[in-house]
């Protein structure tokens, strides 16, 4: 059975969210999220993905840690990930991107609603490095370490799509790769890529599920902490733009799983329900540790519920089991050996 997991963007909030989400997975199923055949991640879903890859630990029970296997937990790199750091540079001013500004004013029908708004805010004054650096320490073997580990990112000048990893997709570092795919426009500055500047790939859509709708899976699994089972019911100024991003965000996850399931793929969707939306909060770029400490708890219990739904079960029992011995012999420092040709990492 090949199989497709796929990470959503979702800031610093959602990235927790998807964390305990990874954890319900493997404990709800028996499987490795590792172990797909396929990892996409878009922004904070390809921090995760990295991660996954290069098998750092998604639960107490591999972590070591003394809270106990039942405990809900987060890899630090998410959980205490800070990454406001200021750029050292000159200030930039004016657009953001200029040509991606002329071109969707001259067809904007080409281009998502988050495109125009990309192209029109200015070089934002913070630095993705400090991040770049966490993927550099947790995920040394960069690209090699997992055989079909994408980063979607977006080309500022064009607002086009681009899967760092895939073939085809310009040579790339997995750590500038997840850089620039969490460079969101207006608060960090784009990443320069093989002579090209990239930003967030949440610009493009919040899932890109679609990017594998042409691989032959049997299943794809996706987690998207940025669409929702139910809105939520606040009505402050925040909660009204979040609220507005959430169905946009459910609205294209929706049509781009309508393409899988038409080429015969079982597409199982994960997203936050109400008890998740009322600990994320509409900024989901809060600093607050203990917010995603919260997060986490939540959402372990909240995802494992979803997982236990009908058609959820039905597709998720095809999934292989790992023993408990594989489990246990299964590296989780880091790292591990390539499973194709070394290429740039």
């Amino acid at each position: 059975m090949r199989v497709g997991l796929v990470l959503g963007a979702g800031g610093l909030v959602g990235g927790a969210w998807l964390a305990a989400g990874l954890q319900a997975l493997a404990e709800e199923t028996g499987w490795d999220p590792a172990d797909a055949d396929h990892l996409v991640g878009t922004s904070a879903g390809s921090i995760a993905a990295s991660l996954l890859a290069a098998r750092r630990p998604f639960s107490s029970a591999e972590s070591g840690s003394s809270h106990g296997a039942s405990a809900a937990w987060a890899p630090p790199e998410i959980i205490e990930l800070s990454p406001f750091r200021l750029h050292g540079g000159l200030p930039r001013f004016g657009l953001g991107s200029w040509s991606l500004a002329f071109a969707t004013t001259a067809r904007p029908y080409r281009h998502t609603p988050a495109a125009l708004y990309s192209a029109w805010l200015p070089a934002g004054i913070f630095s993705t490095d400090g991040l770049a650096e966490t993927i550099r320490r947790a995920a040394p073997h960069g690209f090699d370490v997992h055989p079909n580990l994408w980063v979607v990112a977006c080309d500022h000048a064009t607002g086009r799509r681009v899967a760092f990893g895939r073939e085809g997709a310009p040579p790339a570092a997995l750590p500038e790769a997840v850089a620039a795919s969490c460079a969101i426009p207006g608060t960090y500055r784009s990443v320069k890529i093989a002579g090209r500047h990239y930003v967030d790939g949440g610009m493009y859509s919040t899932s890109n599920l679609d990017v594998l709708r042409d691989q032959g899976l049997d299943l794809v699994i996706c987690l998207n902490p940025t669409s929702t089972r139910e809105l939520s019911s606040g009505r402050g100024p925040l909660e009204l733009v979040a609220n507005a991003v959430r169905r946009q965000s459910g609205r294209r996850l929706g049509s781009e799983a309508k393409k899988l399931r038409a080429r015969g793929t079982g597409v199982v969707l994960i997203q936050p329900g109400p008890e998740d939306l009322a600990v994320m909060g509409a900024n989901l770029m809060s600093p607050s540790v203990a917010r995603r400490r919260r997060v986490v708890e939540v959402a372990r219990r909240t995802v494992a519920e979803q997982l236990r739904g009908p058609t959820a079960r039905e597709l998720l029992a095809q999934l292989p089991r790992r023993s408990s011995a594989s489990r246990a012999a299964s590296p989780r420092s880091g790292g591990r050996p390539a499973r194709r040709p070394t290429r740039s990492a």
